[in-house]
């Protein structure tokens, strides 16, 4: 959503949620995602795609989950990629497995994070690669190249996916504490959705940062779906991009933490599992 403003001065929170949260309760949404296996036995892993304005905190929010599914605090995903303002962490594409406690396997969901969409042409991960990568024809540790879309000449191109190598889950990433979208990026963000739509594949976004967004999530991160600055930013959101309320997730992503936090499991364990469950339904279709 660009560049951070100033934090502004938030009205009073809602006397009741818009969205009711179990705070406190996040073990039953554990147990679900530890528990869960896909039912379509020619599919071993339900692969979630992350797409969005660069900076939204897509890398982070992979991070942030595995810390929560695992219970401990873990290496953040960008930590191996390239670090450079105002540019997209994410270079290649790259599958992010998280491990269970048993060395060697691992859970049956896998994220694929991918390079930030950016203003004009040239400028960030190619819409035309998002495509491919819906469809799974993007090999493992693919170097995305702006100023070029991968072709089915390419190394890197897979001419025979399989439906491990597709896409399940489409999931949008945006900032909450950040300005409106631009519309350039606003309308490639729109031609990735159609697409995703047109090959039957659910879509969702996730909404970070929430923390920073006002000074009541700040001060507590259970008044989230108390806040009306939230509530207004995330129907707003909803109303450009097309996606319905009920699948616009709020968390604050693990940044300077080195301890976990309930409230922030709560709230990335209740967005996973209805992700999980939107995935699942696809697969089963397939």
């Amino acid at each position: 959503m660009g560049d951070s403003p100033s934090k502004p001065s938030p009205p009073p929170p809602l006397s009741d949620p818009w969205r009711k949260i179990s705070w406190g309760d996040k073990e039953r949404d554990l147990q679900y995602v530890r528990n869960y296996q896909p039912e379509n036995t020619n599919v071993k892993h339900l692969r979630i795609l992350l797409y969005g304005p660069v900076g939204a905190g897509k890398s982070s929010f992979i991070s942030s989950v595995v810390s929560a599914v695992r219970g401990r605090m873990g290496i953040p995903a960008e930590a191996n990629s390239a670090t450079v303002s105002n540019t997209s962490h994410s270079k290649k594409y790259e599958t992010h497995r998280i491990q269970k406690e048993s060395r060697g396997n691992f859970y049956p969901f896998v994220f694929n994070d991918i390079m930030g969409l950016e203003i004009g042409a040239g400028c960030g991960v190619r819409v035309e690669d998002i495509k491919l990568a819906l469809k799974g024809h993007v090999k493992e540790g693919y170097k995305f190249n702006p100023a070029s879309p991968l072709s089915d000449r390419d190394p890197g191109y897979i001419s025979s996916p399989s439906e491990d190598d597709k896409v399940h889950l489409l999931v949008c990433v945006c900032d909450a504490n950040a300005s409106e979208i631009k519309d350039s990026v606003m309308q490639k963000m729109r031609e990735i959705r159609e697409v995703a739509s047109d090959l039957g594949i659910p879509q969702v976004a996730i909404v970070t940062k929430v923390d920073k967004a006002c000074d009541e999530t700040e001060k507590d991160l259970k008044n989230v779906y108390k806040s009306k600055y939230l509530k207004k930013k995330i129907t707003d959101f909803s109303a450009r991009l097309g996606i319905p309320l009920n699948c616009i997730f709020a968390v604050k992503n693990y940044s300077s933490e080195t301890y976990l936090d309930e409230d922030v499991n709560t709230l990335m364990l209740n967005a996973l599992r209805l992700m999980i469950d939107f995935g699942d339904d696809f697969i089963n279709k397939m």
